[in-house]
């Protein structure tokens, strides 16, 4: 079945490289990815999916289905860009290694039985479309997601930090600032806040981090400012002490308040994402299939210090986020315009039909062996 992967595979290479490229080349804003949407669901419908486009009723979201039994194997397409800097964190790759990996497994599905799943995840950098995915009940029925992300290093899936994006905002009354001199205003409340949350940072939970900005607080110095709002990032090893720290900053905006007395509200300003909690039976699993397929040297599990809304998806259904190596030079940094162009190399490519061959056998030992399945649940269901 492996061979036939690999085989077919080898039969649609161009396919796959046209897909990164076209990523790269027309890089599209999270929630705007129109063509890359299109583009991607033109080469699924080809290879004969039953493709569910404004999956969800997002714009440029997709579920593309092949096979109708169980077990059901979920790879991940995510496609947005970053103004004026496109695909620096290789979302185009992404795309291609799960376009690879489907496609590969697809072709052995009639046979082993089974089910593949292609999400069309846009929105990344904004909250993700994964997230909605998940209240929406979408995991309930997948048995495994698997994922692979261009990187600088090969490592096994890890996990990520908790994010609450949180935003405060205070407001008074307004007025010329020489006549309401002696009054409090909402700068007034939101610097003293920035100024409390400071003095406690010392005293909360290790490994956390807040930052924040000022994203309204006034125009000009003539007029006082009646609205102020502030943005605050809080990274937490898990959701449980992220919600404590939140708990901590609406204490200090309900203090200001009440001492100044002006009026706050609270919102999240993006959707939070979970961290990631890897199941080790998979990882340990596609690994195993990553040196099969030719990628030798796979490094330890890290932290990613960032939120990925592949985190949540984790608390739902048996989960892994796997780094691929695809830059030959250490200059060569993740996150930069070379990183963006480097998805496109020799060298990228190769590690990316490996990575897409790895995910697809992980697909098809998961749907033979039983007991494999039996044991990734297992493990899932202990941590959750």
């Amino acid at each position: 079945m492996k061979q036939q992967v690999i085989s077919y595979l080898s039969t649609c290479k161009d396919t796959l490289f046209n897909s990164a490229k076209y990523l790269y080349e027309n890089p599209e804003e999270s929630y705007k990815e129109y063509n890359a949407c299109n583009y991607l669901i033109n080469i699924l419908e080809n290879h004969n999916f039953k493709v569910e486009k404004n999956f969800l009723n997002i714009d440029t979201a997709f579920k593309a289905t092949f096979g109708n039994s169980f077990p059901k194997i979920c790879y991940i397409c995510e496609y947005d860009a970053i103004k004026n800097q496109g695909h620096i964190t290789g979302h185009n790759l992404i795309s291609e290694i799960s376009l690879g990996a489907a496609i590969g497994l697809s072709k052995v599905i009639e046979k082993i039985g089974g089910t593949v799943i292609v999400l069309g995840c846009p929105g990344e950098y904004l909250g993700g479309a994964k997230i909605t995915m998940c209240k929406q009940g979408v995991f309930e029925d997948i048995d495994a997601v698997l994922m692979a992300h261009p990187d600088v290093c090969t490592r096994e899936s890890g996990t990520s930090t908790a994010i609450l994006p949180l935003s405060i905002e205070f407001n008074s009354n307004s007025g010329l600032s020489y006549i309401n001199k002696n009054t409090y205003n909402a700068l007034d409340a939101m610097i003293l806040t920035f100024n409390i949350l400071n003095s406690i940072n010392k005293g909360l939970p290790e490994n956390t981090q807040v930052d924040s900005v000022l994203s309204e607080g006034g125009i000009t110095p003539l007029l006082v400012p009646n609205k102020t709002e502030a943005k605050f990032y809080i990274r937490a090893d898990n959701m449980q002490i992220a919600n404590y720290i939140e708990k901590k900053i609406k204490v200090i905006a309900e203090s200001v308040t009440s001492l100044m007395d002006i009026s706050y509200s609270s919102s999240f300003y993006e959707l939070p994402y979970e961290n990631l909690i890897t199941n080790s039976t998979l990882s340990r699993l596609f690994c195993h299939n990553l040196k099969e397929s030719g990628i030798i040297e796979i490094g330890e599990p890290i932290k990613i210090n960032a939120g990925i809304s592949l985190g949540t998806v984790s608390h739902f259904v048996p989960s892994i986020h796997s780094h691929i190596n695809i830059i030959e030079s250490s200059n060569v940094k993740y996150g930069t315009k070379e990183f963006a162009s480097a998805t496109l190399s020799e060298f990228a490519q190769d590690a990316a039909i490996k990575a897409a061959h790895a995910l697809a056998f992980t697909g098809i030992d998961i749907i033979e062996k039983e007991p494999l399945l039996t044991e990734i649940k297992k493990e899932f269901s202990k941590k959750k």
